[in-house]
Formats: structure tokens, sequence, C-alpha cells
């Protein structure tokens, strides 16, 4: 089958329909960045040793993490599927199915983090960063039942086309934590002098604020009205919860194969020492945040990719995919400039320790080089997560990231003595992969996808 060719005036305004929906969504994934980056800065100026410790413990905390994030990442297409079809009362009985689910792997990530620290020093973690990290982990565990629940919510708005609560409650959760955690960390008006764990205090504490700030929202809003959606109790009902893991588990999957390459990138060099890991700290937040605004801009691929599906668009498919990818090249253009000419001024906002801003300055320049990759491979992935088409890709993800940069980095860095630098060019040889992978993918599935009915997989009333 021939594609529908791309008409001008109907892909400029796709783009714009994107850039609309995304730049709020990029916002709020940038404000979650922007909480790392708040952190990594107080750990630093406290002290070289602070800043190892949150390193390795936000890398403990967000690699099971990526689990819940990917799993209830199910919600938006099957929303945005409902609604393009025209079936928005089977909206509500779905996402109090997926606050349920929410719950459910919350509790399973507490008990998880609870013990999970055990496992350092088996790892071969420098002994000196194992009590900080420990006392960061137990702290903002206290948070992950607010975070999964706030996940739900907000996939529940993303996938209505409604992101602006997103960006506004993870600004509004950045004026909390950036007091509070300096506060804490340095114990200031009173207040112990906690470090480490202060911080975890802080961010635990600004989960739950954003939860119960987004059920309100949610709860008043006249935009919901019609969803009903805490309008009644409702049981969990094992049917929709399998349905929603198994499209949300292979995203979950795939999700935590990108994530926990960085992440387990991170737990290497933390063999290292004090001075790599702070330094790469350092450049794998600012990367993080680099990659927030292509993931905003996936997401609502998404969401358009799944609202063309559910009204029966073909050609509509591939516009939302193809204006999603012009924004994310010219995103990634500017963020690799950043980093190649501004490297040195972006460490030294980090730390005063000269020996760590020169050693994270050299590897902002090695995040420059997998900008235009990452961007490509996380656009890709959020478009074949629009098709629901999740089960491939996440083995895709797992020969990329796993098969190809995980030995290269670790061929390169370790055993070839290369150090974090050799880490980092695993790094972009995995991303390389996956955006070949990825984009190949979407671009057959989106010619082989069945357009029969607009009836999305996940389907569920309140049994009336």
């Amino acid at each position: 089958m021939t594609p529908e060719p791309l008409q001008p005036p109907r892909f400029r305004e796709e783009v714009a329909r994107t850039a609309r929906l995304a730049a709020p969504l990029a916002a709020g994934h940038l404000s979650h960045g922007l909480v790392g980056f708040v952190d990594a800065v107080v750990a630093g100026h406290h002290g070289t040793a602070t800043l190892a410790a949150v390193a390795v413990g936000t890398a403990l905390f967000w690699l099971p993490m990526m689990l819940p994030m990917g799993v209830l990442m199910a919600l938006p297409p099957s929303v945005s599927q409902l609604d393009g079809a025209g079936r928005r009362g089977e909206i509500g009985p779905l996402f109090r199915q997926a606050l349920w689910l929410a719950v459910a792997l919350g509790v399973l990530l507490f008990g998880l983090m609870t013990v999970l620290p055990f496992a350092l020093a088996p790892m071969g973690m420098a002994a000196d960063i194992i009590p900080g990290a420990t006392d960061f982990i137990h702290a903002i565990r206290w948070g992950i039942p607010a975070f999964t629940l706030y996940l739900a919510m907000r996939y529940l708005s993303d996938g209505l086309h409604w992101s602006m609560p997103t960006m506004v409650l993870g600004f509004g959760g950045l004026l909390l934590l950036a007091p509070l955690g300096y506060v804490l960390a340095n114990g200031l008006f009173g207040f112990p002098e906690l470090g480490a764990v202060g911080l975890g205090i802080a961010s635990a504490l600004m989960f739950w604020v954003q939860a119960i700030g987004f059920a309100v929202y949610l709860w008043r809003s006249r935009r919901f009205t019609d969803l009903q959606l805490f309008s009644h109790w409702q049981a969990p009902r094992w049917s929709v919860q399998r349905d929603l893991l198994r499209t949300g588990l292979p995203i979950g999957v795939m999700v935590a194969m990108e994530g926990s390459l960085f992440i387990v990138t991170a737990l290497l060099i933390g063999r290292l020492g004090e001075l790599p890991v702070a330094a790469h700290q350092i450049a794998i937040n600012v990367a993080s945040m680099c990659f927030m605004i292509p993931f905003g801009i996936a997401e609502a691929t998404t969401i358009r990719v799944g609202h063309a599906l559910g009204r029966g668009d073909r050609g509509g498919l591939r516009r939302a995919y193809f204006a999603g990818l012009a924004l994310v090249l010219s995103t990634q253009a500017i963020s690799a400039i950043v980093l190649l000419t501004g490297n040195h001024a972006i460490a030294a906002l980090y730390t005063s320790d000269a020996a760590v801003a020169a050693l994270a300055a050299s590897l902002l320049l090695y995040a420059a080089l997998f900008q235009f990759p990452d961007g490509i491979q996380t656009l890709s992935a959020g478009a074949l997560r629009g098709l629901k088409d999740t089960r491939i890709p996440m083995l895709l993800a797992m020969l990329a990231y796993w098969g190809i940069g995980m030995p290269v980095g670790a061929g390169l860095g370790l055993a070839l003595g290369w150090g974090p630098r050799g880490m980092w060019l695993g790094l972009t040889a995995g991303l390389t992969v996956a955006a070949f992978l990825m984009a190949r993918r979407f671009l057959r599935s989106s010619l082989r996808v069945p357009m029969v009915s607009a009836s999305p997989s996940v389907t569920v009333t309140d049994g009336g």
C-alpha cells in the first residue's frame, strides 16, 4: 500500500498541533529532570562525597522506577484512541483500573527499594559511597506510591491532549524541593544537617504534594467532569489489568532497557571512586535534561498517532511521525550546539571542585555526540507506542542497548581502561543502533497496522 503523501498545509498543521501538545509535556519532563539537577547542585555544594552518594542513590532509585513509568504509558494511547473513536464514556472506568495498577506497582517498588541497597557492597561499590547512598534511597522510597499515582493521573490528562497540568505541577514541585532540600541537607533554621538523606526526604515530600495536587485538579476541573473519574468506587478487575499489562509491560521493559543502560553505566563508574562518579553524575544529569525535550515530543507523537489510529486515518499516522521527527531534529541540534560550546560553563554550575568540573566538561562533549540518535530513537519508540506495537520494539531495545551499547562501553571503559569516556562511547553506540532499528520498525508498521475498526485493545466499563 502506498503511503499518503505529506501535503504541506496538512503537515504544517500537524507540526503545529504536535508542538502545542509537546511543549507542556517537555516542560513537565524537564521539571523532573530538574529534580535531579536540584539534588545534584545541592549535593555538589555540600561536598563531593554527598554528590557521589546522591549519584549512586539516584541511579538505584530510577532504575526500578522505569518499569512503572513504562507500564503506565499504556494509558495515553488507550485514552487517546477512545477519545478519537468517540467513546469517552469508557475512559473513566479505565482510569480507575489504572489507579489500582499504580497502587500495586508503588507498593511493590517500595518493598524493592527497602532491600536494594544491600546489593551495593556485592556490586563492588566504593565503601565510602554506600552509607550515604543507602540513606538517600531509604528516604526517597516513601514517595514512590505517590509518584506512581501521579503518573496514572498525568498519563490520563496527557492522553486527552491536555498536558498543561504536567508542566504546572512539575515546576510547582521544584518550588518546594529546592528550598526544602537545601535546608535539610545543610541543617538550616534549627534542622539537623542531613546531607544526602535530607535530599531524599525533600524529594519524597515533593512527590506527595504533586500527587495530591493532581487529584484535586482532576476532581474539580470542568474539563474532566463528563468522565466521572472519581464518581464512585470500582473494584479491581483482572481482565482490564491484564490488558493494560499486556500493552504496558513491553513498554516498561523497553524504557528500562534504555534507562538501565545509563544507570548501570553510573554504577560501573561508581567502582572507580568518588571523582569519576561525581563527574559522571553532572554529565548524565545535563544529558537527561536535554533528553526531556525529545521525550515530551515523543509522548505527544504517541498521542497524535493513537488519535489517528482511533479515527482510522492511516495517512495521519505518518504525518504525526514526521511532524515529531522535524521537531526532534530541530531541538537536538540546539542541544548539541549548547553542549559543545558551553560544556565548561555548565559543569561549573554544579561544583567548585576543579578536577570534577574538568572531567564532567569532557563528558559533555560525548553527550553532544548522541543527541541526534537519542532523539530519533525515543521519537520512533513513542510513535510505535501509539500503534500499540510494543513487543518487537522491546526486543530491538534489548539488542541495541545490552547487545551492543553495554558491551562496547564496558569493553572500552573498564577492559581497555578508558574510564568514563569509554563508557559514554558505549552509550552512543547503543543509541545509534536503537535509532535505526526503531525508525525502520515504525515506517514498516505504519503501513501494515489494521485500520478496520476504531476499537482500542483496552475496553472497560463498570459492568452495567
